[in-house]
């Protein structure tokens, strides 16, 4: 596959309406998750969490999660590489949502998986639709 391939989108708004808030939501948890900005534990607590989830070693994953989220949420913020961007952000919430939340039923409020599902969704809609008009993936491409 072709760097071309990856960039290509079509000339739409919807990508725009996805792309800015669910990218400002992955980059604050991934934030979370790295540095303990916003209230987040960082990669020692995230870590040992993840590691009391059966995700090992913890550390890594907590990387792994973290630099996913916040790397990719600014891909998705500023439109670059979406359709990548957005693959990896949406396996990263399907582990999230199996794994940790999945034993928990449906509703957030009870620690389900409804907020991993809508992440998702919107994950899958932008590998789907690429970065749209106003995005480095439209500008670049061309």
């Amino acid at each position: 596959m072709n760097i071309q391939a990856l960039l290509k989108t079509d000339d739409q708004w919807a990508s725009l309406a996805l792309r800015l808030p669910i990218g400002i939501i992955f980059a604050a948890h991934g934030a979370q998750k790295l540095f303990a900005w916003f209230g987040g534990y960082g990669l020692e607590g995230t870590g040992q969490f993840m590691a009391s989830q059966g995700l090992e070693p913890g550390f890594i994953m907590a990387l792994l999660a973290g630099s996913a989220e916040f790397f990719g949420g600014i891909a998705l913020i500023i439109g670059l590489l979406v359709r990548p961007a957005a693959a990896v952000l949406g396996f990263t919430m399907l582990i999230a949502g199996v794994v940790v939340h999945g034993a928990a039923g449906l509703f957030l409020s009870n620690g389900g998986f409804e907020f991993a599902l809508a992440l998702l969704s919107s994950s899958i809609a932008l590998v789907i639709l690429g970065g749209g008009s106003l995005s480095l993936d439209k500008i670049i491409g061309k």
